[in-house]
């Protein structure tokens, strides 16, 4: 999302996201005071709504949305390649994370099924790699078919009430990302910095709340 502005300033191209950012929007407003954010998605050009279909150049572009990681999550197919966004890792890697405000586990797993009943030989590009381990090399593209068969945490015979024990003990232990709390400042204004202050810096903001 940062380099969206740059992109658009360079290229006259508008900024489009799925229409529930609106949600992430007011998760996360009150949390960093961000008088400035809307809260409707106006920091954006343009919003897509589920089954929606627009042009980019030559290519026609399906949206799709995966929610549960965040509520937000939108998917794009294009021909035969569906770009999941933070929904699937690659297959010996599993899944993405759950527990961001506004992430469920159970809805992750619906928005995966509704990934893997396209066709076997659709082609799956991932957003993140973390190398898993015992291999070194990071990857990047799979397939619906191999998803289904191979995927560490959701593949065919994994059923919902398993994965989402298993993705809830899983979140459980995990830390918070080291860039959180200033990408989610920025995500939410389109890629762009929060308004400057008075002598003339941007700043990024670090709740901090102590009890009486």
């Amino acid at each position: 999302m940062p380099g969206a502005p740059y992109i658009k300033l360079k290229t006259g191209a508008p900024v489009g996201i799925g229409e529930y950012v609106r949600e992430f929007q007011k998760i996360f407003r009150p949390v960093f005071n961000a008088a400035d954010v809307s809260g409707e998605g106006a920091e954006f050009d343009r919003l897509f709504v589920e089954g929606e279909r627009f042009a980019l150049g030559d290519l026609e572009v399906d949206v799709l949305f995966v929610p549960g990681h965040t509520p937000a999550d939108v998917a794009y197919m294009i021909g035969d390649a569906m770009f999941v966004g933070d929904t699937l890792f690659m297959p010996d890697d599993g899944t993405a994370r759950a527990d961001f405000p506004g992430g469920d586990a159970r809805t992750l797993y619906r928005s995966i099924q509704h990934l893997l009943s396209l066709p076997p030989e659709t082609r799956l590009f991932m957003c993140h790699d973390y190398k898993a381990p015992g291999r070194d090399d990071y990857a990047w593209e799979t397939t619906v078919a191999e998803q289904r068969a191979r995927n560490a945490h959701v593949k065919d015979e994994v059923s919902e009430d398993a994965f989402v024990a298993m993705r809830e003990a899983k979140d459980a232990d995990l830390a918070a990302p080291l860039l959180l709390l200033p990408s989610i400042q920025v995500n939410m204004r389109a890629g762009n910095l929060p308004p400057a202050d008075k002598n003339g810096v941007h700043y990024l903001k670090v709740p901090v709340k102590l009890s009486a």
